[in-house]
């Protein structure tokens, strides 16, 4: 008996065969064990962690931030080469990538400007490079032009460009390997801005540290700081997100506040307002998640439901429309999802089944859909 089978559709998590058999014709449906468990969004690159911590990466690679060993651009996936097993990756507004190993290690690839890959030197990657100084991280966050880990010692460093303090070592001084953050403070969890960084402490306090001419630190000017300084306000932090020149944060209670500039209504207030300290989002939501962009945030409300808001001009709040919004609206299609991450000008999703959604531009292929079509509402990142 002869029979051949044509794959004539593949999607995440499931692939529509149509196969011979014995001059029949038939159709079958197979499941395919292809999810992910996280998700991070860079300003022209989204990738996504495996269960077996294998990484794969899509969209903008002209200076190999997807680390597959090429420049080629990408459509969907693409496994990062190099067959480390990770626990955890970030991808930076500045078309770099990291990831942590089980061990600690710290690995990054990409665009090296400014040392922000931390191996050295200022020289682009391919695929991953081991960062140097031997540190055992327990988190890594990317920013713009520079990269920060967490020991499990609750000790920040950061390495990369430092021409507003965004290192927070106290200087200005571009450093091409991890520099310990000054100031004493031992931290929770840490995150990277667009040339700012955020701490958060064990006692859910919040410190900043970098340019401020937005006031995104949130110590209520807009003061560089070339070292920590403590976001205003009393607020105790369950954790936070750094944007483009906003931050956000979720208290214990689930409450959203963010800070910093506002000129596309990304601080949720509903107004277009910059703010100097923490301002309560409108709509009374009790979020799990929040990440923060360009100019949009979005976040995980306790019903797993995903809201966005600020600019929109590319589908990047998956209203369905591109209309900016002052204050958080659903983004559409139903979906339940365990956690958000928001890039450049687009955003993704993940379910608990693993299965990835991206909504907003796509001209750099970072919705991994297999496109380069900009899509106002969540489609499901194909199966590479």
């Amino acid at each position: 008996m002869n029979s051949t089978g044509v794959v004539t559709a593949v999607a995440v998590g499931t692939a529509t065969i149509t196969a011979t058999s014995e001059g029949k014709l038939g159709f079958a449906t197979i499941t395919l064990t292809f999810t992910f468990t996280a998700l991070t969004a860079g300003g022209r690159h989204t990738c996504g962690l495996l269960s077996t911590g294998a990484g794969y990466c899509w969209g903008y690679n002209g200076v190999g931030s997807l680390g597959d060993g090429t420049v080629s651009t990408r459509l969907t996936p693409t496994a990062v080469q190099g067959a480390l097993v990770f626990t955890a990756l970030t991808a930076g507004y500045g078309d770099q990538t990291c990831g942590l190993t089980a061990a600690g290690a710290a690995y990054c690839w990409g665009d090296a400007n400014n040392g922000k890959l931390g191996d050295g030197t200022t020289t682009q990657r391919l695929t991953p490079v081991a960062v140097q100084g031997g540190l055992v991280f327990t988190a890594l966050t990317a920013g713009r032009s520079h990269t920060c880990g967490l020991t499990s010692a609750g000790a920040a460093y950061c390495w990369g460009d430092n021409a507003v303090g965004e290192l927070g070592d106290g200087t200005t001084t571009q450093r091409l390997a991890p520099v310990a953050v000054q100031g004493g403070l031992t931290f929770a969890s840490l995150t990277a801005g667009h040339f700012y960084t955020c701490g958060r402490t064990s006692a859910g306090a919040a410190y900043c540290w970098g340019t401020n001419g937005y006031a995104e630190l949130g110590d209520g000017t807009t003061t560089q700081r070339l070292v920590p300084v403590a976001v205003q306000g009393g607020l105790v932090f369950a954790g936070l997100t750094a944007g483009y020149q906003h931050t956000c944060g979720q208290t214990s209670t689930g409450a959203a506040y963010c800070w910093g500039w506002n000129g596309s209504g990304q601080l949720g207030d509903g107004t277009t307002t910059q703010r100097l300290s923490p301002m309560a989002v409108q709509g009374g939501l009790v979020f799990t998640v929040l990440t923060a962009a360009y100019q949009h945030s979005c976040g995980v409300a306790s019903s797993g439901a995903a809201y966005c808001w600020g600019t929109n001009g590319n589908g990047e709040l998956g209203d369905g429309t591109t209309t900016f919004r002052t204050s958080p609206v659903a983004v559409q299609g139903g979906l339940v999802v365990t956690t958000v991450t928001a890039g450049g000008s687009h955003s993704c999703g993940l379910t608990s089944a693993g299965v990835a959604y991206c909504w907003g531009y796509n001209q750099s292929d970072q919705l991994g859909d297999g496109t380069t079509i900009n899509r106002l509402a969540p489609v499901a990142v194909v199966h590479p």
